[in-house]
């Protein structure tokens, strides 16, 4: 865990969850945390880094681009189509720049970190979907 307490600008726990706990928290200081693995921090470690500062990409926001490509080759294969690999690049490039742009301008909005700015994106899309198909379609 020495790794994760180096001086960096940005750090990147990619493999592991629960990597950055309470215990170790205090320890980490970088600018930025982008969670590329999934819940690389447990809930009290969150809460230490958002307080003192640590500006995190969450991981539901931070390493969605693999599951949004498996989207785009579903659509491709659906469709019957054949895409280019740098259509879908450019497709995931802008899918990902507006998906993080939402969930920071929500995060300004509401004053909260990024992950609860995520939640409420997610909660807001979900109560919309409902209310269009109606409770029991």
């Amino acid at each position: 865990m020495e790794l994760l307490q180096e001086p960096v600008d940005i750090l990147i726990p990619a493999a592991l969850e629960n990597q950055i706990t309470d215990s170790n928290a205090p320890l980490v200081k970088p600018k930025i945390i982008a969670e590329c693995a999934n819940g690389p921090c447990t809930f009290e470690a969150d809460g230490i880094l958002d307080k003192n500062g640590v500006f995190i990409i969450p991981d539901i926001l931070c390493n969605a681009g693999g599951v949004t490509v498996s989207y785009l080759e579903w659509v491709q294969n659906r469709m019957g189509y054949y895409w280019e690999a740098d259509k879908v690049q450019q497709d995931l490039e802008r899918i990902m720049v507006s998906a993080f742009q939402d969930v920071y301008d929500t995060s300004q909005k509401f004053n909260v970190n990024m992950r609860i700015a995520a939640f409420i994106i997610a909660i807001e899309r979900v109560t919309k979907a409902s209310e269009m198909r109606g409770l029991y379609a």
